[in-house]
């Protein structure tokens, strides 16, 4: 018996040291009801490798890999990796249910089964009703929030590394949520004000007034034809103008493209039959207008109403139905 107890030891020893000088990571995965044909290991948004998915949905490939942080994307959802070389990850999960259904074993699923297990945990945190609260309370609730979470990756016994990506993460998160708050109450103290007055070139010809709309509510989508997110909102707002089309509201879209770009601006707005009031902000991020929101990121949306005062500073987005219940019990 001690016999077969020193060689276990010298196997399960052989077996980490071998683990820990592979030069590679051994990653497979057995997907249900996959979204594609491909999944992509990403970093920082650039493709790191792209790897296939046979018909049944498994794949298993070896890739040396940088220790650290990675995304894997499947073409519709993406979930966060830790990769170190040694690590030998199988993956099952069912896309239909992506992000609960993610389970790993093997050697390196503790790490990857607690970025799983945060996710689901992150979803159910109500960051809009903690947003509502008093500065005081606000502080209190991200502050327990982030104490919390630390004491929970302490005490998970991780790699060393994960660990410390993590507490850096989770620290970042408490600064931003903070910075993000400030900014929001910044945002709402410009609520019941007069807006800031514009005159802005409007794509049919000639100029346009803020005062032009006077006696209208005015939905404002701050916007730029290199943005993303704010091309991801057209179809919405398409829907809105026509949905309220009549009523007594006015759409505006103020471009802050660089004056460079104003053919650009001019040829994407005509091939994307763009509608409402699409206007060219004439000194784009540092026009008055905009610099009186203290607009730094975009899409942004402003609601305006028919005496020229704010009734929402950062109102909602086109995609949210947020923004059809309040314009319904506006326009009665």
């Amino acid at each position: 018996m001690k016999r077969v107890f020193i060689i276990g030891m010298v196997l399960a020893v052989a077996f980490t040291v071998e683990a820990q000088t592979k030069n590679y990571v051994t990653f497979q995965a057995e997907i249900a009801n996959k979204n594609g044909d491909f999944i992509s290991l990403r970093d920082n948004k650039k493709v790191y490798k792209k790897i296939q998915v046979n018909k049944d949905g498994f794949f298993k490939d070896t890739i040396n890999i940088k220790e650290g942080m990675y995304q894997m994307y499947d073409g519709v959802e993406y979930t966060d990796l830790y990769l170190k070389n040694g690590y030998d990850l199988t993956l099952k999960m069912d896309a239909k249910v992506f992000d609960e259904s993610i389970v790993y074993s093997g050697v390196g699923a503790n790490e990857n089964n607690y970025l799983a297990q945060s996710t689901i945990a992150e979803s159910k945190f109500d960051f809009d009703k903690v947003l509502a609260l008093k500065e005081v309370d606000f502080n209190t609730q991200v502050d327990e929030k982030c104490k919390a979470d630390l004491l929970k990756l302490e005490s998970s016994n991780l790699d060393a590394t994960f660990v410390a990506l993590q507490k850096k993460k989770i620290e970042g998160s408490k600064v931003g949520m903070k910075q993000y708050y400030a900014e929001a109450l910044k945002k709402q103290q410009l609520n019941n004000t007069m807006a800031s007055p514009f005159d802005y070139l409007n794509f049919k010809g000639g100029n346009t007034k803020l005062s032009d709309f006077k006696g209208k509510y005015v939905y404002i989508d701050v916007w730029a034809t290199w943005c993303g997110p704010c091309r991801a909102e057209i179809p919405f707002l398409k829907k809105v103008e026509e949905k309220y089309e009549g009523k007594n509201i006015a759409f505006v879209s103020i471009s802050v493209d660089v004056q460079k770009d104003f053919e650009k601006w001019k040829k994407f707005v005509a091939e994307k039959e763009l509608g409402g009031v699409q206007l060219f902000a004439d000194k784009d991020w540092n026009s008055d207008f905009i610099k009186s929101f203290s607009i730094n990121s975009i899409p942004r949306f402003i609601l305006i109403d028919p005496t020229g005062k704010v009734v929402s500073a950062d109102a909602a987005r086109p995609s949210s139905p947020k923004l059809q219940e309040q314009l319904d019990g506006l326009l009665k």
